[in-house]
């Protein structure tokens, strides 16, 4: 089982790493090639400022300088990106206080809890990521696909790719967690000896003892002497 659990915390914890990177990326979305006049020059955007470069290779960020003139489809990506960073680091943390090969967490049971609220964490900060990567990839692709919008269309961007990775392996993460309390709680087998015979002989030996007086002896000492007369 702790191998279950060494899988769940690899995935969630490169889940995590992953949805930290498409959160400081500014790789959101990047200008279409097909609608572009000049294709030497490109502009990408991300959540936290807007990005131009060319073939030349010099780049040029501007960040966003307030909050309230952002459109509210970054807003909300933003505030989902975030609590799914903060959600996936939580998940760490539980995970490695919950998993049964560490020496901290307190008992299996305590650590079982500890283990299923790490999944459930994880699962969470899936949600959060791939609800933000969605919501912002379906902005992009509605103006791209509507004939009258006429501004600068979009791309999707690497950063996407990797939030919706992110996301899968913080689910994967999360499931393999929470079902690793399940085979916790079976109980351990018993192994049982047969000891039938051993038990009639010694109840009989005992019962006639105590009517007719006879002496309890061991009957493997009497076969010893006349086992092959």
């Amino acid at each position: 089982m702790s191998r279950a659990q060494i899988s769940a915390l690899v995935f969630g914890v490169g889940g995590f790493g992953a949805l930290v990177a498409a959160t400081a990326s500014n790789e959101w979305k990047v200008t279409t090639r097909a609608s572009s006049v000049i294709t030497a020059t490109w502009v990408y955007q991300g959540l936290w400022m807007n990005c131009a470069g060319n073939a030349l290779g010099t780049f040029h960020c501007r960040p966003h300088f307030t909050i309230f003139k952002v459109e509210g489809y970054i807003q909300a990506c933003r505030g989902l990106m975030i609590a799914a960073v903060s959600l996936g680091f939580f998940g760490s943390i539980f995970a490695l206080f919950g998993m049964k090969c560490t020496k901290v967490g307190g008992s299996d049971k305590a650590k079982a809890k500890i283990a299923c609220l790490a999944g459930i964490v994880f699962i969470l900060s899936g949600l959060c990521s791939m609800t933000g990567c969605s919501l912002y990839a379906n902005k992009i692709t509605t103006e791209f696909f509507d004939p009258l919008f006429v501004e600068q269309k979009y791309e999707l961007g690497a950063a996407l790719f990797i939030g919706w990775a992110g996301a899968s392996l913080c689910i994967i993460g999360g499931v393999i967690f929470c079902f690793s309390i399940s085979d916790n709680n079976k109980p351990p087998r018993m192994g049982y000896a047969y000891n039938g015979a051993t038990s009639v002989l010694s109840s009989r030996t005992k019962y006639h003892g105590a009517e007719g007086g006879f002496k309890t002896t061991n009957p493997s000492k009497q076969f010893d002497k006349n086992a092959y007369v």
